[in-house]
């Protein structure tokens, strides 16, 4: 099991750029698949973008592709997804999560990650 911690979230106007982190604690993170899931309110919780355990396998959702880019820096434990051209509908809590093994990467179902971060809060205005 992993502690994840995101950060780098806030209000950022229509076009801007923001860049999350989630940094990880406990086991060798470096055997994590990671992704990133966002929730907006009253809406289920989302997947945007994951990245595979060796960092050079990567996949994200059709809303974000060409907007937002996932990566990690294993010596660091961190994951970060850099985000730009944000745009209203981008609003929600952004969840980091994180799964052992190294197979079964890119899982785009809540429910097959079992350790989660607080969220960090983002919010696009028009």
């Amino acid at each position: 099991q992993v502690h994840l911690v995101e950060s780098g979230g806030g209000l950022v106007q229509a076009g801007g750029s923001l860049r999350l982190s989630c940094a990880a604690s406990g086991r060798s993170f470096s055997r994590y698949n990671a992704a990133w899931f966002r929730q907006a309110p009253g809406k289920e919780r989302e997947f945007v973008a994951a990245i595979a355990w060796s960092a050079d396998r990567t996949d994200s959702t059709d809303s974000v592709k060409g907007r937002f880019t996932i990566s990690r820096d294993n010596a660091k434990n961190t994951v970060y997804l850099e985000m730009s051209s944000l745009k209203p509908e981008d609003t929600a809590v952004y969840y980091c999560a994180a799964v052992f093994g190294l197979t079964g990467w890119g899982r785009r179902s809540p429910g097959e990650y079992p350790d989660w971060g607080q969220g960090t809060q983002v919010t696009v205005s028009s």
